[in-house]
């Protein structure tokens, strides 16, 4: 029997739209078989359910420090800003090592935090550009389960390349040429007999659909020559799956299979970087650059703007919560709104600054400053409660998972000797 996550791919076709720029040109079949991934995983950016909740079994700790609740950590080389992935009991972290000049898949074994292997993706073209919080290994490993696949800024152009669960690596795509401006974080999605990414950038990016199996380009949508820092996504909305895309001045929806521009409306800044949520009627975007923007935007084709604000909710992607929405500004303000209505119903001071995603588990959200302080608070509408607060590490970019009842952190200690990344697994 397969599991859950394959058995909700499973109504969806085994053929595709051969596609150039959008325009269907031949009928062929895909050789990349379904996506085998456990509820349990955590097998992308944004989990399970691509919307950072975690699944409803899942009861990691509320409390742990260095001498508390710790299973194993375990050393990183170089640096990276990308999310831990958790398939079966392999760990995977996309990492750059700047003095050695390679750019890298990491694996270690879930249960004890053995390295099982890495692999190197590229060697050499590793250039420092951009925002000094950004990084060349910011982007999150996806898997199908048989492959993983991860995207990298190298030489000025995206690539991504899939490898199979020993590390060997299976195909490589140029996606496209990219122009600096922050830096590239865009996480890989894996949909149906695809695997979807996207650059966009001041050169002109665009958004892909390459065969998991093949690496091919199934299709190509290009996209404004502007700077734009999401990942893309899929949502089951107004009765069918929308892959969304915040940012360039543009909400857009697109079939994912083809394409295929569904609708799309100017209903978000030009920079995003968060990955957008919805309750089902409305998606919510926010952004911070020219302006600080949050906004509810139609999904039924209309592409109306319900309502909007001037917050600075500009890098942790938000949560969708029962008709409430939760978010987290980079400045350290908790805050939640209701849905339809966008009305502020609390907010709150949490302290630090943040880069890291709050995630769902069960009743609670779990946030971490970049200052490595996770803070564990109440889903409610009814007023802002913090449960517990947990120091770890000096310096936190990357979203904390969630995943068989543990908890998978890259963050790094900073000292007069320099800066040493590490991945922690916390469990009772």
């Amino acid at each position: 029997m397969l599991p859950a996550v394959a058995l909700f791919f499973s109504w969806q076709v085994n053929v595709y739209w051969q596609v150039n720029r959008c325009d269907a040109e031949e009928l062929r079949p895909s050789t990349a078989g379904p996506v085998t991934v456990s509820p349990d995983d955590w097998p992308w950016w944004r989990g399970p359910n691509r919307d950072n909740v975690a699944v409803a079994t899942q009861t990691p700790p509320l409390r742990w420090s260095e001498e508390e609740n710790i299973d194993w950590k375990v050393p990183l080389p170089g640096r990276g800003h990308g999310s831990p992935t958790v398939v079966g009991d392999q760990v995977f972290l996309a990492t750059a090592d700047l003095d050695a000049d390679v750019q890298s898949v990491q694996c270690f074994d879930r249960r004890t935090g053995a390295q099982q292997w890495h692999a190197d993706v590229h060697r050499g073209g590793l250039v420092v550009e951009g925002n000094k919080k950004a990084s060349l290994a910011s982007s999150t490993v996806a898997s199908d389960g048989e492959r993983l696949f991860i995207n990298f800024l190298n030489g000025g152009a995206v690539y991504t390349t899939a490898l199979d669960r020993q590390g060997n690596q299976l195909w490589q795509t140029k996606i496209s040429d990219y122009k600096v401006h922050q830096g590239y974080g865009s996480s890989p999605l894996v949909y149906d007999s695809l695997v979807i990414v996207s650059a966009d950038n001041k050169g002109g990016g665009a958004i892909v659909g390459l065969d998991r199996a093949t690496g091919d380009v199934v299709w190509r949508h290009q996209r404004p020559e502007k700077p734009n820092y999401p990942s893309p996504i899929v949502h089951r909305i107004d009765g069918r799956d929308q892959l969304l895309m915040v940012g360039c001045d543009l909400v857009s929806s697109f079939d994912p299979l083809t394409g295929r521009v569904l609708w799309e409306t100017a209903g978000a800044t030009t920079e995003c970087v968060t990955t957008t949520v919805t309750d089902g009627e409305l998606i919510f975007t926010s952004g911070g650059y020219p302006k600080n923007h949050m906004s509810a935007v139609r999904t039924d084709g209309s592409g109306d703007v319900v309502w909007e604000n001037n917050t600075r909710i500009y890098v942790p992607s938000m949560l969708v919560k029962d008709g409430y929405l939760y978010a987290v500004a980079d400045a350290g303000i908790a805050a939640c709104y209701e849905c339809g209505s966008g009305e502020q119903v609390w907010k709150g001071r949490i302290r630090g600054t943040f880069s890291s995603s709050p995630v769902l588990v069960g009743e609670r959200i779990f946030v971490t400053s970049e200052e490595g302080l996770t803070y564990v608070f109440a889903a409610t509408p009814d007023g802002f409660t913090v449960e517990a607060e947990n120091q770890l590490g000096d310096h936190v970019m990357a979203t904390p998972v969630y995943s068989h009842n543990h908890i998978y952190m890259r963050l790094a200690h900073e000292d007069d000797d320099g800066r040493q990344e590490m991945l922690y697994c916390i469990g009772e």
